[in-house]
């Protein structure tokens, strides 16, 4: 017994022994990721404040160094660092080539032969070793006593001159300087002294070229340069791109499609052009259609009467002859080449030829143009970046044979609408030169332009780069912003994405601009801020203020004219509830900015109040006039006079505030804005209007009213109120807020992820509640977004099941320029109708939305049980919801 007890005790003391030591053990481990964790927060510590902290460098009382021997890029950024110095404290800090004591601040590039930056790090007293084999990244830290005399310094270093570019301006940002500080006049909260606490080390970009497209130049950007900016060239020139490629900079990109519509000047048509994008560090590319940085739009460049026609089967030489003299002058920069030929301009391949000579041709174009590389190029061919653009009927002559080399990008496009239309499957993903995307934020081109205003939500070119990014687009992402006005909100989350898409889900893309926003113009504003560009983005997403003309563009005779919307007044509060809530974002706008200091005020109309007072104005313009015609049908001529009244005004309001945008700052974007007249768009006129002299006005009740705010015989399914989410640990299903019809959507899985059978039992799949249905049967509306299949092999497939019954599958295949396809941009959405028996008696109703293809959006689920009316995209979930 006494053995027992003293073996029970002797245990006790061994377990104790062993928990004590997991006990320290895992203190260990905890201190040791405590640690690990200090250090990686220290590496990542930038902080400016207004009064001296311990360990703070004085950047007010600090001067600038630099060394010529790391080129023009880095003496231009730390000039303009001084600058924005100055904007803040109102001091000027001098710039020079020694250290001299005091406080430095030393930019320069690790292992270009900096003198300063090698001695630091030769004598320990600089830690670079995160820098190396790196690109475009950037060191900012404070050193204690880097040189003799100097009790300490703040060191900018990069691994390259843009890496010293991007840590100079993170640093700016961090002082309160934005990168839109000179395109959409942020303005700059002085402080009379500043200290930074700075250890922050950059990571690698997650895409190696980011840059910006200027495209459909000639309504706002050409114009605005002509007569405002560059009179003295009277066209875009260096001046303007000076501009550009200091935001695309500062944005931390590095790459620019200079503009190239015949009304501007070709860009290497003035040979400054070229030296000021590479003194900013900014690569030269080109669109689709532009061979080796080539402009055959203008007819300073290719001039069809002197130089014959664009066409590789008949003029050859003169083409090589061309392309040749253009590589020769641009080879001593940095560009990114793109192959292949197309015809002038956005058309097609010129000459008589079926499509197997197509793709001949363009594989003897590809060749040619890789020998003139060869020629002028110092670097190994596969090292010279060069891309491939499958746009348009490109893309059907390189899925007919096509072989692009091994080492040359593919760039996938979308259809325009914001949809890509195909990635790398996983054959291409394996290829050394990689894949990237062209993206759009404005386009001119059937079915309709939309040049005006940005309306594309930040969602939307999450998901469509993120499943590009994925699948291994991570090589070239070009954007095409229009006039770059008012396109700000837009420019600035494709660059972040750009830079560090980790950094974001879906729910911080959703709030990434309110955020932005609030950062310029105050924290307090930040939920207004998400409400507005909620709003904003949801009225625009079922159809664009440059759509709600009804006509379309290069399409059939019954497109042609300006016609009445599909919105209705009399049902479910539609065109009502639309004007209403257009009218509160205005209003708000207007509101906002009034309290606004003044020199807040012109920065928060070019960036949020005039894209919102705008679209409602046009939107009010288009179903005023739709209200005057239905009246006026109907005999109520004094309701038609006053709806009139009402279109003809918001007409004017249009007008007013585009003049109201070019007075701004004494005329600082004076030509800048206007709306596109387009060579075939009419959304920009006057509607027709019905009037009668005989009678007078009589007011028209059009908010929303209680009677058209019920659901009989139908309802619409809350999406983020399901009952049971089941993908068996292997799909993402998820709601994802800021896109779609009701400013949410049921996400069926990422793209990437593995396709399944719908029609399988065991499928993942969503389940929702259906209220009591007096019916035999139900049809169920399911609207979803208009995405193409990632790639061949894959497809849009998803099922709908009510009460159990065998699931139905329906899926969209959109085949571009078709009548489906048009209509499914315009709408920004596909809708499939299911039929399904129902036991009437039943007590509880159950509808199930199941994965085939993952990555379908569902965006409105309407199920109908005899009672639904005819309306654009289906009644809204408010009503359901009762808001």
């Amino acid at each position: 017994m006494q053995n027992a007890v003293s073996l029970r005790v002797k245990n006790k003391i061994v377990y104790m022994k062993v928990m004590r030591r997991r006990i320290r053990m895992l203190c260990l481990g905890i201190m040791a990721w405590a640690m690990s964790f200090a250090v990686y927060a220290k590496a990542n510590t930038l902080r400016v404040f207004g009064e001296p902290r311990k360990g703070s460098f004085p950047i007010s009382e600090a001067y600038l160094v630099y060394a010529p021997e790391d080129g023009k890029t880095v003496e231009k950024v730390t000039g303009l660092l001084s600058e924005d110095i100055f904007r803040v404290t109102g001091k000027k800090v001098g710039i020079r080539t020694e250290v001299a004591g005091g406080h430095p601040v030393i930019l320069g590039i690790h292992g270009k032969g900096n003198g300063l930056i090698s001695r630091m790090v030769e004598e320990g007293r600089l830690d670079v070793s995160l820098l190396e084999g790196g690109c475009e990244q950037f060191i900012i830290r404070r050193v204690e006593n880097p040189l003799p005399g100097v009790k300490d310094a703040l060191v900018i270093v990069g691994s390259d001159r843009r890496g010293v570019a991007y840590g100079a301006f993170t640093l700016s940002e961090a002082m309160g300087v934005s990168p839109f500080y000179w395109w959409a006049d942020v303005p700059v909260e002085r402080r009379a002294r500043l200290w930074v606490k700075a250890d922050y080390v950059s990571d690698k970009p997650s895409v190696r070229y980011r840059g910006i497209f200027l495209n459909d130049e000639g309504w706002g950007l050409n114009p605005w340069a002509a007569k405002t900016f560059e009179k003295e060239l009277g066209n875009i020139g260096p001046k303007t791109y000076a501009r550009v490629c200091e935001l695309v900079l500062r944005l931390k990109g590095n790459m620019l499609a200079p503009a190239m519509h015949g009304c501007s000047d070709p860009f290497y048509f003035h040979p400054e052009n070229k030296r000021v994008a590479d003194e900013y560090g900014i690569m030269v590319t080109t669109s689709h259609c532009e061979p080796l940085l080539f402009n055959n739009a203008s007819n300073k460049e290719w001039d069809t009467k002197k130089d014959g026609a664009w066409d590789y089967t008949r003029n050859k030489e003169t083409i090589l002859g061309k392309l040749d003299k253009r590589v020769c002058e641009a080879a001593p920069y940095e560009n990114v080449y793109t192959l292949a030929m197309r015809g002038l301009h956005d058309a097609g391949m010129q000459g008589d030829l079926t499509e197997e000579g197509k793709v001949a041709l363009l594989h003897e174009a590809i060749t040619d143009q890789r020998g003139i590389l060869s020629k002028y190029v110092r670097k190994p061919l596969e090292e010279i970046p060069q891309i491939f653009v499958p746009y348009k009927e490109a893309l059907e002559l390189y899925e007919k044979g096509l072989e692009v080399p091994e080492d040359v990008t593919l760039v996938w496009p979308d259809d325009n609408y914001g949809y890509l239309k195909r990635l790398s499957n996983p054959e291409e993903q394996k290829r050394t030169g990689g894949s990237g995307v062209y993206y759009h934020l404005s386009y001119l081109g059937g079915p309709h332009d939309y040049l005006w205003l940005c309306t594309t939500p930040p969602v939307l070119m999450y998901e469509e780069l993120k499943k590009a990014y994925d699948t291994g687009a991570d090589r070239y992402w070009l954007l095409n912003v229009g006039d770059i006005k008012p396109m700000e909100l837009g420019i600035k989350t494709f660059f972040d994405l750009a830079w560090d898409l980790d950094a974001y889900d879906y729910g911080r893309v959703h709030r990434h601009q309110a955020e932005f926003m609030a950062g310029m113009f105050g924290n307090r504003y930040q939920d207004e801020f998400q409400d507005a560009l909620d709003t904003y983005y949801r009225l625009a997403w079922s159809r664009k203020p440059e759509f709600m003309g009804w006509e379309r563009e290069w399409d059939a005779p019954e497109y042609k004219e300006l016609a009445d919307t599909e919105y209705s007044f009399e049902v479910y509060n539609d065109a009502r509830q639309r004007l209403a809530d257009y009218r509160r974002i205005s209003d708000w706008a207007e509101k906002t900015m009034a309290g606004l200091p003044e020199s807040y005020r012109a920065s928060f109309f070019e960036m949020l109040g005039y894209p919102a007072m705008a679209s409602y104005q046009m939107n009010r313009k288009f179903l005023m006039a739709q209200l005057n015609h239905e009246r006026a049908e109907q005999g109520r001529m004094e309701e038609a006079n006053w709806a009139a009244r009402q279109s003809r005004e918001a007409y004017d309001s249009i007008n007013r505030l585009n003049d109201r945008y070019n007075r701004l700052l004494d005329g600082k974007w004076n030509h800048m804005m206007m709306l596109a007249p387009g060579w075939v768009a009419k959304y920009q006129n006057m509607p027709r209007l019905a009037l009668s002299d005989e009678v007078g006005e009589k007011e028209v009740d059009i908010m929303p009213c209680e009677e058209q705010g019920r659901l009989e015989g139908c309802t619409v399914v809350d999406l983020a109120g399901y009952t049971r989410m089941d993908g068996e640990g292997t799909h993402s299903l998820k709601v994802v807020e800021g896109i779609g019809y009701d400013g949410c959507v049921l996400q069926l899985g990422e793209a990437v992820e593995a396709s399944v059978n719908p029609e399988d039992p065991r499928c993942p799949h969503v389940e929702y509640a259906l209220p009591d249905m007096a019916a035999d049967s139900v049809t169920v509306h399911v609207y979803t977004l208009p995405f193409f299949p990632i790639y061949k092999g894959k497809g849009t497939r998803f099922g709908i099941s009510v009460d159990d019954h065998p699931v139905q599958v329906a899926q969209n295949l959109p085949k571009e320029f078709s009548k489906a396809w048009k209509d499914q941009v315009l709408r920004n959405g596909a809708v499939a109708t299911f039929r399904f028996p129902i036991n009437a008696k039943r007590r509880r109703h159950k509808l199930a939305v199941v994965c085939g293809d993952p990555g379908v959006m569902v965006q409105r689920v309407v199920v109908d049980w005899g009672g639904l009316q005819d309306t654009y995209v289906g009644p809204a979930l408010s009503l359901v919801r009762g808001e």
